[in-house]
């Protein structure tokens, strides 16, 4: 017969994969809280910076290449991180880029506290910003396993992608306080954040070295070695695909919001930055939503009604005709995007080898992250030209075109592929050449 203690034990017991039991580790508690408060000094950065880059030359071309600066480093350096994170120690790698990031985000303050800012200099500090987080991401994505444990993956993508959402909320709100009016200070703030981040990093103990492998390969081959196993996993290509595709012509309209606000709704300074709060909100919300209510949900419908309802929200914000409509639709397609990103991240996390997952995330952090200044350059060269609404719209249809693509049913994959799972050892080891490994 059970005792009381055990029976309250097992009632109290945290659902393996929710939110509480990525919680119940004590390590990824401290990294949760030192990365969100420095993401939220991030989020104030970010805001600020596109306004910045609006309010210094009126020109939709310059924020992209501000924001090309800041995230295209993704698109090349995300496959290197991935490799470093195979390699070296991940505590290292990414305490050394939260101190690049701090001095770099410093760098910009004074560069923004002139009369006449250089925007050489704003392009050049932004671009050592990105190259470190290029660093950073597939490191940090690759530790999450360390922390939590495999079992509670999914809690643990749902609580990071909610808390870098309500980063993206909280940023542009605190920013909003008369002291932080000028970007020069925000950007001093941010860099002070990045402390945060380093302490708990640093005062954790968990498994960050990767796992040891004697017939280790050269990085050029060990990418090589990646782009092929996410070509063997159905999911995990199909996965990859489609973020890259969906970042690359439909989230442009995130980095072009400054101008968006100002030119077509009459909003700026504080008004735009709860616009752009309102968005971070409803991404934080769908994050949420994907690591509780909808944890059980298969995730081929998640990413298809979220590309859904992405589109639909994104092209009646690109033809919004009043402020109110704006702020709904704009916290509706910050819902759903977040709903795609984190259902097809946990898909891919799922699926792939513990020895190659810093590689897996590279791939994922370039296809997400990475192509998204690419998308914003090419949009502001559009916008130039042809406006907002109809660069926002083209953006929404390429999301809903997505839909029947984006089919992440494992048990559609080809017949040799059948029986095997990605997280489980091969039932014998093949070549590092062949070795079904990453993106």
């Amino acid at each position: 017969m059970s005792s009381p203690t055990a029976t309250t034990s097992r009632r109290t017991a945290p659902r393996p994969g929710s939110p509480r039991a990525a919680f119940a580790s004590r390590a990824f508690r401290w990294v949760f809280l030192g990365t969100f408060a420095s993401n939220i000094g991030t989020w104030m950065q970010n805001v600020a910076l596109l306004a910045f880059a609006d309010q210094l030359t009126h020109d939709a071309t310059f924020v992209g290449i501000v924001t090309m600066a800041q995230l295209g480093p993704m698109l090349v350096l995300s496959p290197i991180g991935g490799v470093l994170a195979d390699r070296f120690d991940r505590k290292v790698l990414m305490i050394g880029a939260a101190t690049v990031q701090a001095s770099m985000s410093a760098a910009l303050a004074f560069a923004a506290m002139s009369d006449d800012p250089s925007l050489l200099l704003i392009v050049m500090c932004v671009l050592g910003i990105g190259i470190a987080s290029a660093i950073n991401g597939p490191a940090a994505q690759a530790t999450t396993p360390a922390l939590v444990g495999r079992e509670n993956l999914a809690g643990a993508v749902a609580v990071n992608s909610a808390q870098m959402n309500a980063s993206r909320v909280l940023g542009p709100i605190l920013a909003l306080i008369p002291f932080l009016e000028t970007p020069s200070t925000v950007f001093f703030v941010n860099a002070s954040t990045y402390v945060f981040v380093i302490a708990a990093i640093a005062l954790v103990k968990f498994d960050s070295k990767p796992p040891h492998d004697p017939n280790r390969e050269a990085p050029i081959r060990q990418f090589i070695a990646g782009v092929r196993a996410a070509k063997a996993n159905k999911v995990v290509g199909r996965g990859l695909a489609t973020v890259s595709i969906y970042s690359l012509f439909s989230l442009a309209y995130i980095y072009q919001m400054a101008g968006f606000s100002r030119e077509e709704l009459g909003l700026a300074g504080q008004a735009y930055r709860l616009l752009f709060g309102t968005f971070g909100l409803g991404a934080a919300l769908g994050a949420i939503a994907v690591g509780t209510r909808l944890a059980q949900v298969d995730r081929t419908i998640l990413v298809r009604v979220g590309l859904g309802g992405f589109g639909v929200s994104l092209a009646v914000f690109g033809l919004a005709f009043s402020t109110g409509v704006a702020f709904v639709s704009v916290g509706l397609s910050g819902f759903f995007y977040f709903i795609v990103i984190t259902a097809l991240s946990t898909a891919i996390q799922h699926e792939v080898e513990e020895e190659n997952r810093g590689r897996v995330m590279g791939l994922w952090m370039m296809g997400w992250a990475g192509l998204v200044p690419v998308g914003s350059l090419l949009a502001g060269l559009a916008i130039d030209r042809v406006g907002f609404g109809p660069v926002f719209v083209a953006g929404a249809v390429v999301a809903a075109a997505l839909i029947p693509f984006a089919d992440l049913d494992a048990t559609r994959r080809p017949p040799s592929a059948q029986g095997r799972r990605f997280d489980s050892p091969s039932p014998a080891p093949l070549p590092p050449e062949t070795d079904a490994a990453a993106f």
